[in-house]
């Protein structure tokens, strides 16, 4: 025996609406069709689905058990079919988010309560990205987006650019570096160097200056939070080098001092995406949102 979900739908317009002229109305189709449809599937049932001679036609006991079960399915698969259909319109999804950037939880947060206001039925999630490999899990679609400044050429992914950053150091008023007007890689080798807890391959100041001038840091401090790092930095317990939109707070305070890193070193932030999910309309406002937030930060 084999049920299809149009049986099901037959059964119940024909419950609701009394006759086979009105559900044939109801379905699209011709009266004669809806009568050769019911009595094929009486004909594989094996039973008799309607009492013929009542008026309004009304169901058997058999048709009664199969409009229960109609009940019970049609629902799902209807909202099941919205569901599709709303995410054809991008008007719902799906938007897990991981970041290889501390300091980005900065403007990350007033994105998402503006987006969240935005598409209240995209499902938004943060998960860490530092404890596993980001971009496997992104082509694995246990992530939608990762937040990132080091591209890469991977198939299947779209790496959206964001904006533009400096990498800066920040050090005590008191400091001897803040004698400089700009570092350079020497510069750090008697300084206690104070970074996230990342490896050097996702820091700037070793990626950009340090690793390819083959220097060390006197000591090496690592601080999860951004404001732990600059209190350290104000007690010239070390120095750090940031990402500029971070030193906003610190920028006028007398206590700490600000100095560009040699040759005025540009990066730039990436929103990492599958390629089909990349111009979806709920994708496409997050982007701009980021865009927007961001350059709010730096001019502040």
């Amino acid at each position: 025996m084999y049920f299809e979900l149009r049986h099901l739908r037959t059964i119940r317009a024909i419950h609701e609406c009394g006759g086979l002229a009105r559900a044939a109305d109801l379905l699209n189709m011709t009266q004669s069709a809806l009568s050769h449809q019911v009595k094929g599937l009486e004909d594989q049932a094996g039973v008799e689905l309607f009492v013929r001679r009542s008026k309004p036609l009304k169901l058997s006991a058999a048709g009664q058990r199969m409009l229960r079960v109609a009940d019970r399915v049609l629902p799902e698969i209807e909202a099941l079919e919205a569901e599709f259909r709303a995410l054809q319109t991008g008007k719902t999804g799906r938007l897990h988010i991981t970041l290889e950037c501390h300091a980005c939880y900065d403007w990350l947060f007033p994105v998402l309560e503006k987006f969240r206001h935005a598409w209240p039925d995209v499902d938004v999630d943060i998960r860490a990205g530092l404890a596993f490999d980001a971009f496997p899990a992104l082509d694995r679609e246990e992530v939608d987006l990762v937040i990132t400044s080091n591209p890469s050429n991977l198939p299947g992914i779209t790496f959206n650019a964001l904006f533009d950053y400096h990498p800066t150091l920040v050090a005590a008023a008191q400091n001897p570096i803040a004698r400089k007007t700009q570092v350079v890689a020497e510069d750090f080798a008697d300084q206690t160097l104070i970074t996230y807890p990342v490896g050097r391959d996702r820091l700037d100041v070793f990626t950009e200056m340090l690793t390819p001038a083959r220097v060390e840091p006197r000591a090496h401090r690592q601080a999860e939070l951004t404001a732990v790092i600059l209190m350290l930095v104000g007690s010239n317990r070390g120095v750090s080098v940031l990402p500029d939109w971070v030193m906003r707070d610190v920028r006028d305070n007398p206590d700490y001092v600000l100095r560009p890193l040699a040759g005025n070193v540009t990066k730039r932030m990436y929103a990492a995406t599958r390629d089909e999910d990349a111009l979806h309309p709920f994708m496409a406002h997050f982007l701009r949102l980021v865009r927007t937030e961001a350059v709010k930060l730096q001019r502040h």
